[in-house]
């Protein structure tokens, strides 16, 4: 039998489908469903007293996202965004710039440096396009299916697979440097983006490490465990790292299902610093001081950056599919959620200071940052702008 590869809905669903094998497992993680009669039921919102507002700067509308969950991309002000159907637009205060359809289907995106926008397929195709009028420049192909937003620096495309294979294309498609690792048997597939940090590639893999390649020739500089699986059986032991790391500073952080928020000291060569037993599969972000975690219950938490301790935690949105939080200026945080709400936090203390509802679909991808606003794409496809005031 093949490995196979649970997906990452499976978090919050009661599906179940092997990458390779195509397999139906039979656990039932109906704990985990929030529409499930068996399992706990979502948090109802309750009002709040707003100490902010969140106001629609823009919204545009670019398709929906199927099974996939597609990330904008910032580059400057020019926002790149895409669809299941193939769509790919380059947005300015919300106003598309240009329009084109990428001739197939697509499944990650987008990934963008304001001169290159990269999305991919489920067929492991990586498609590259000018981000000056959307005209086609190159495609390549990798091992399999293409899941999570390709990584785009200068002349360095990464990419990483289904199959947990990380490849680096140059400006014409071309391969310079592949890294591959041996993987459980079974695994969740993970779409969250990879990361650059300190002139590495920082990227997660199954059974809870986190792997820094060199961006010359991917060899792998450190590894740090995030993570060690425990239990008895294939589906105990999952303890994959399948949100994106943080960094900051000398600092990484990440976060496992199943298993701990770790953070490493680059300038020790990767040493850990502390870890703290938190699941997660949203993911992470972090500032100067604090590092702020989405849990598998959807609650955020904030951990001291020195050490780990506890300093405040969020439950008021239980089993809500929480996003991994964004740092939005110095006071607060943004997450999405199953509904389409965008929540903001304050960052002192977790407070609700303000919430926006978007078109009632889930916010799968976690808000990005663009200027002094949230940005936020949903499952049925419209981009939104936030203003904070």
């Amino acid at each position: 039998m093949g490995r196979r590869l649970l997906p990452l809905a499976v978090l919050m669903g009661g599906l179940l489908a092997g990458c390779s094998t195509l397999e139906s497992i039979t656990p039932s993680f109906d704990s985990l469903n929030p529409f499930s009669s068996k399992g706990p039921k979502m948090a109802e919102l309750t009002p709040i007293q707003a100490t902010a507002e969140l106001r629609q700067a823009w919204t545009y509308q670019i398709g929906k996202a199927g099974n996939a969950v597609f990330y904008p991309a910032v580059a400057g002000n020019a926002v790149f965004v895409a669809a299941a159907d193939g769509s790919i637009a380059k947005l300015e205060g919300g106003q598309a710039v240009w329009r084109i359809n990428a001739g197939q289907p697509l499944s990650a995106g987008v990934g963008s440096d304001g001169t290159t926008v990269v999305v991919g397929t489920g067929t492991g195709e990586v498609l590259a396009f000018s981000a000056r009028d959307g005209s086609s420049l190159w495609q390549a192909r990798v091992s399999s299916e293409v899941l999570a937003p390709p990584l785009v620096d200068g002349d360095m495309i990464v990419v990483r697979s289904g199959d947990n294979r990380v490849v680096a294309l140059d400006a014409q498609g071309k391969r310079k440097w592949l890294y591959q690792r041996p993987t459980p048997t079974l695994s969740l597939r993970s779409t969250a983006p990879m990361m650059i940090a300190d002139r590495f590639v920082l990227t997660g893999f199954p059974g809870g490490k986190l792997v820094a390649l060199a961006m010359h020739n991917g060899a792998p500089v450190w590894e740090g465990t995030v993570a060690l699986p425990k239990g008895a059986t294939e589906l105990d032991r999952v303890a994959d790292v399948v949100a994106q790391p943080a960094a900051g500073g000398p600092l990484g952080c990440a976060v496992a299902y199943q298993g701990r928020v770790t953070c490493f000291d680059f300038s020790q060569g990767g040493n850990t610093v502390w870890s703290r037993e938190i699941s997660s599969a949203a993911g992470l972000t972090l500032d100067s001081r604090s590092v702020y975690v989405t849990d598998d219950s959807s609650a955020v938490q904030a951990l001291s950056l020195d050490s780990g301790g506890s300093l405040w935690k969020q439950d008021k949105l239980f089993m809500r599919r929480v996003t991994a939080p964004v740092a939005v200026g110095r006071s607060y945080l943004a997450v999405g959620d199953v509904q389409g709400v965008v929540h903001l936090l304050n960052r002192d203390d977790g407070a609700f200071a303000a919430r926006f509802t978007t078109d009632g679909s889930p916010i799968n991808s976690a808000p990005q940052r663009l200027e002094n606003q949230i940005l936020v794409q949903t499952r049925s496809g419209n981009v939104y702008a936030l203003d904070v005031q």
